[in-house]
């Protein structure tokens, strides 16, 4: 065993032909990488991780607040799928992007909402490299992959109010005229966090590692042993799903005008079912973050002025967008629907065990949207923390800038760069990082 742990570090893979995945958290593995001191994920110390979760055009504005703190907390109706974090949770209320005031609507409230950087008009595309992107250009030479960057709407390249629709499409920006590619597909999703070969093609990662996947378990605890059958097994599930729901086709959305198709389907398309898509996009940010993998992860569960339907919740008659218009029942359901896949990763982390903490501990989850309600109102924002920052992030907090002077979001982003070990002196509109935060 000692001889083995002297060879086993954070580093070790599971490894195949083109295939490679990083091995989970595990007490006989002590050893996280090969981090510079002072950093979060030093040696023997378990990364900081942080993912950056959208939903576009707000939420119902009458069901959207947090009243007292801890486990006591009361949530509106559009948190409540929430309720069982709240002593995990920092409700943050008054926040807002001043550049977002500026310009028209959707678009220039939404490709700044990471960088708070001004936006081109007239169909250029100039924004701001987002905060993302800064803390995965610092750490991410520590993981396999700097960042992922998930999706489960399509970008719109065509132009609205004069400003390109690309802004409300990318909250990811690699610089200030580059949105960073954004994976749609869940196969390619898993692809990139597991294959070293694009051209695997229909090759299982799971069977194609699991000899190196034997070895390694005769030298690890029973402990470990368990660990790591749960992780394999997590992984085969996900592999199952992804090639399920490839099969059926293309997904929500624009509709086609025939009733069938008139060309063969693309083998790997989206999938067909709305709710599978969103659910495995969750399942492979918390694999990412699991396995060590990245990092640094945005999940932008739909576009601004996006076209979504919700079959699913009875709210087939109505695109995404319209519907943020209203302030009905409805709308509370697709509110809730979106919480409630934030709902899902944060259980999820939290199930995981990484030592004497578990993984949602050393996470930080932001929740966010380009405006505070479908009526346009961003000179608030909506957003929601969970999770514990490696520690650094005290829970069952109910913050409110509203009345105070220097409630730039970007000092929220500067906070959340210190907890990643990226420190700045200033970063968009903000010289100094929310103190509570």
């Amino acid at each position: 065993m000692m001889n083995m742990k002297a060879h086993l570090s954070r580093r070790t893979m599971l490894r195949g032909i083109g295939v490679s995945m990083a091995l989970p958290w595990m007490e006989s593995l002590r050893v996280w990488g090969d981090e510079q001191p002072n950093q979060p994920g030093r040696s023997g110390e378990t990364p900081t991780r942080m993912a950056v979760l959208f939903t576009g055009c707000g939420f119902h504005r009458n069901e959207w607040w947090a009243k007292g703190n801890g486990k006591q907390m009361e949530l509106g109706k559009v948190l409540q799928p929430l309720n069982d974090f709240r002593d995990q949770m920092v409700f943050i209320r008054g926040l807002y992007n001043k550049e977002a005031l500026k310009g028209n609507i959707h678009s220039s409230q939404t490709g700044n909402l990471l960088s708070g950087a001004p936006l081109a008009s007239g169909g250029l595309i100039r924004s701001g490299t987002s905060v993302d992107q800064l803390v995965a250009q610092q750490v991410g030479n520590q993981t396999k992959i700097p960042s992922l960057v998930l999706g489960c709407e399509k970008s719109n390249p065509s132009v609205h109010k004069n400003y390109s629709m690309l802004y409300s499409s990318h909250i990811s920006w690699s610089s200030p005229t580059t949105p960073t590619p954004l994976e749609v597909y869940p196969a390619l999703a898993f692809d990139r966090l597991f294959s070293d070969n694009v051209q695997r093609g229909d090759e299982s990662v799971l069977d194609a590692v699991l000899n190196d996947a034997r070895d390694v378990r005769r030298n690890i605890s029973l402990l470990d042993q368990r660990k790591l059958d749960e992780y394999l097994n997590s992984v085969r599930e996900v592999e199952q799903r992804i090639t399920k729901a490839g099969q059926r086709g293309e997904l929500q959305g624009w509709r086609p005008t025939l009733t069938k198709p008139n060309i063969p389907r693309p083998k790997d398309g989206y999938p067909q079912d709305i709710v599978e898509h969103m659910r495995l996009m969750c399942d492979i940010l918390v694999l990412a973050f699991q396995t060590d993998t990245t990092r640094v992860c945005t999940l932008k569960l739909n576009n601004d002025h996006g076209t979504l339907r919700f079959p699913h919740l009875g709210v087939d008659y109505m695109i995404h967008h319209l519907l943020s218009h209203s302030d009905t029942d409805d709308w509370l359901k697709v509110n809730q629907f979106f919480l409630e896949q934030v709902a899902y990763i944060v259980r999820r982390l939290q199930a995981i065990q990484e030592g004497d903490r578990t993984a949602l501990d050393n996470s930080m989850i932001m929740l966010c949207s380009s405006m505070l309600n479908g009526h346009h109102d961003a000179t608030q924002l909506p957003v929601v923390m969970l999770g514990g920052g490696g520690g650094r992030i005290q829970g069952g907090q109910n913050l409110d800038y509203l009345a105070k002077p220097n409630r730039q979001m970007c000092r929220l982003y500067m906070s959340m760069m210190d907890k990643m070990g990226v420190h700045v002196d200033h970063f968009g509109d903000a010289t100094e990082p929310l103190d509570e935060v």
